[in-house]
């Protein structure tokens, strides 16, 4: 698998999440469950968007649910899994760009557009944690970097007090690894801010195109199970 494409996914991870909570009330459409958090804010504060935050935990598990159901009839018929379900989150991504420029900007995350674009995000974000759990499961995560921060702290510990020299290559190719993902999904978090603080919802076209990069890279990765 090209080395660019989990880079490039990390990149879109941050930039989804980043700029469905800066445009949609505080949606987290990559890290879902955070919405616990925001949800609560909400009922408290008596701000919109509840309703999003509501349901973006169950859409995320049946599109989780239906991606590995999808990936593995692919994978026996010997089909392209992984260019098929990025093609479905390339969609996805598409579909909530248009209906941001369409009804953007969201004042109230309670109308029915912003949570239709908001659970297009989620479904897509949910696509892209399927696909690295099916496809990518050696590689870091690209969209939650919690464990990966914490796998970092533990390498450099490791590293620090002493490891043999083969333990020493491995750590140095995972915190590689790990480094670029955490720094892809920062740069993608703040291109977001950037963006959205300057031209509005016109942040939405920016993963579309990212997605379109990530489908073009997945045609030479590996088809696994």
């Amino acid at each position: 698998m090209k080395p660019s494409l989990p880079i490039l996914l990390s990149v879109n991870g941050g930039f989804v999440d980043a700029a469905g909570y800066l445009a949609l009330h505080g949606l987290f459409t990559t890290h879902v469950t955070g919405n616990f958090v925001t949800l609560g804010a909400s009922w408290v504060l008596g701000t919109s968007g509840a309703l999003a935050k509501l349901l973006a935990l169950p859409l995320f598990c049946l599109v989780v649910l239906v991606v590995r159901l999808l990936s593995g009839v692919l994978i026996a018929k010997r089909l392209p899994a992984l260019r098929t379900i990025l093609g479905l989150k390339l969609a996805l991504l598409t579909a909530a760009a248009v209906l941001a420029l369409v009804y953007g900007p969201f004042d109230d995350g309670d109308r029915a557009a912003a949570v239709m674009t908001g659970m297009m995000l989620v479904a897509a974000m949910a696509i892209q944690n399927a696909l690295h759990r099916i496809h990518m499961g050696a590689l870091p995560p690209t969209t939650i970097m919690t464990g990966n921060t914490i796998q970092v702290m533990f390498d450099l510990a490791d590293l620090a007090r002493g490891a043999s020299t083969e333990m020493r290559a491995t750590i140095r190719l995972r915190l590689s690894r790990m480094a670029s993902s955490i720094a892809g999904f920062a740069a993608g978090c703040a291109a977001a801010a950037l963006i959205y603080a300057k031209q509005g919802v016109w942040c939405f076209a920016v993963p579309p195109l990212l997605a379109a990069c990530s489908l073009w890279l997945g045609e030479s990765a590996p088809e696994t199970r």
